[in-house]
């Protein structure tokens, strides 16, 4: 069915475009019961006629409606092909960087709220695997993590199909959609073991956790390429440029700690 303005969805009513991303559509709408504005993540129907597509789509729901925390985008309601979550107002992290590095205090204000966030996703199994400025957003109330459209369930072999969550340990598992060998994600803020197609563990989002650091404090990319082939490179073989040299006035604990998450070795972080 095709989504305009004044499209209902159950008790919601869409009522303008928001953006697209890979994962889908995003619509602010109303909720009519409480007359509340949200924010309606929609599957395109090319994802919906694929089916690993819309697993991993329903896959997001369960990540997110796992995680309740001030600093990750609130999910509300899920229906058939769409999510319901809170209507975010701000900016995003990417848009806010195209005017240059941010002060040194918003800098660890929004980098200890997204390190929190992460904190709590693992503590509950949750990989974002996705982690970029994109992917952040900079409100009133701070820094708020969202998209986890590529999200994956650190526990267990694979991924409970459909509504199986509910059914017990009987439930049928699926193998786990990112196969070995399979690269998902953003290549500039990628771990080297993701680029490897390498399963993604906890210490995988705290290399992107440090690449968004060295971004947010310097405008800079930590890495770099003119081509996919040089950036991977870059990531696998390279360090980043000192973020000192880049902003004089460093502190050299944040430089150590970003040093310390960009490791190339998970071990190391």
């Amino acid at each position: 069915m095709p989504i305009s303005s004044g499209t209902r969805l159950g008790p919601y009513e869409v009522v303008a475009p928001l953006g697209a991303g890979g994962m889908g559509e995003v619509w602010r709408g109303r909720d009519t019961r409480l007359d509340r504005s949200v924010a309606i993540k929609i599957l395109p129907a090319s994802f919906a006629s694929n089916a690993q597509r819309k697993i991993r789509f329903e896959r997001e729901a369960r990540a997110i409606s796992q995680l309740n925390h001030p600093n990750i985008c609130t999910l509300y309601d899920v229906g058939d092909s769409y999510l319901v979550m809170e209507l975010l107002e701000g900016e995003s992290l990417a848009d806010r960087l195209v005017k240059g590095p941010l002060p040194l205090e918003q800098v660890l204000r929004y980098g200890t709220q997204i390190a929190d966030a992460l904190d709590k996703a693992h503590r509950q199994g949750i990989i974002h695997r996705d982690l970029k400025p994109g992917n952040i957003m900079l409100t009133k109330s701070g820094a708020k993590l969202l998209d986890f459209g590529l999200a994956k369930d650190s526990v267990g072999a694979g991924v409970l199909a459909g509504s199986a969550a509910s059914e017990g340990p009987t439930a049928t598992l699926q193998k786990p959609l990112t196969e070995e060998g399979t690269i998902v994600g953003t290549f500039q803020y990628m771990a080297p073991e993701q680029l490897e197609g390498l399963p993604a563990d906890a210490r995988t989002d705290i290399f992107g956790f440090g690449a968004v650091l060295y971004e947010m404090a310097t405008a800079h990319r930590a890495f770099e390429g003119k081509t996919k082939t040089s950036l991977i490179a870059a990531i696998v073989s390279s360090e980043p440029a000192p973020m000192s040299k880049l902003q004089p006035l460093t502190p050299p604990a944040l430089e150590h700690v970003v040093r310390k998450c960009l490791a190339k070795d998970p071990d190391d972080r």
